[in-house]
Parts: structure tokens; sequence; C-alpha cells
């Protein structure tokens, strides 16, 4: 079955970065989408970022692009994302997660955009990021 294992996480200093890892099994990743979706307490989840399957098409949550970068390592089935210049807006549980589509969730009305409120059918256990000095 699906199985996502979220790690990296941790207290960062705003400004700061992390690098989050999303170990895959159960699938093969290079043949389907992988997105990261976070929830701060008292908020509803959000997808963050996407990438397509293979090497990827990238999608960005207008609040993170140009901060975070979403990559996999297909050999490793391995999931990543980098996120720098964080701010304590960042502070949430960040999830893996896939529904085993090829493709990112995207806008109907706008298809070069992720859609932020999806839910995908499979996520990890979530690790927790805190963005606080």
């Amino acid at each position: 079955q699906v199985q996502l294992m979220e790690s990296g996480g941790g207290l960062v200093q705003p400004g700061g970065s992390l690098r989050l890892s999303c170990a895959t099994s159960g699938f093969t990743l290079r043949y389907y989408a992988m997105g990261w979706v976070r929830q701060a307490p008292g908020k509803e989840r959000e997808g963050v970022a996407c990438i397509g399957e293979g090497e990827g098409i990238t999608y960005y949550a207008e609040s993170v692009k140009g901060r975070f970068t979403i990559t996999r390592d297909n050999a490793k089935n391995m999931v990543y994302l980098q996120m720098n210049s964080l701010n304590p807006e960042d502070s949430a549980v960040y999830y893996c997660a896939t529904d085993r589509a090829i493709f990112c969730p995207r806008l109907s009305s706008d298809t070069t955009r992720l859609r932020e409120r999806y839910d995908y059918d499979h996520y990890g256990q979530g690790t927790q990021v805190t963005v606080s000095s």
C-alpha cells in the first residue's frame, strides 16, 4: 500500500531554511505527481507545492513562490521541499501527499496555478515546522 514518511522539520529562525524529505513506498514514484501540503492550527489544510510525474512540472502556492522548491529523486523514491526565507506564517505541520495521478491539481480557471484546496488520497504522518525567534 502507499506509504509516505516525512522528515526534516524543526525549529528555525525567521529568514532561515529547512529541507523536508518524503520517503515513498508501495507505488512507482516516477509515474505520479506528488504534493506538499501544510496545516497550521485553526486553519484549513493548504497545498504549497506539487511536482508532476517523471521529471515533473512544478507548481507552487502564491504564498511560497520564489521561496520553496519541490524536487524529486525517482531512483531513490524521495520527494523534497526546500524552504528558504521562512517566516512565522510558514509554521505548520507539513505533509507529503499523493493521489497517484499523473498531473498536479490545478485551478480550472487557470491551469498554470496550483489548486491549493485539494484533498489527496494519501498523506504521510506529517512533520512540524516552527518558525520563531
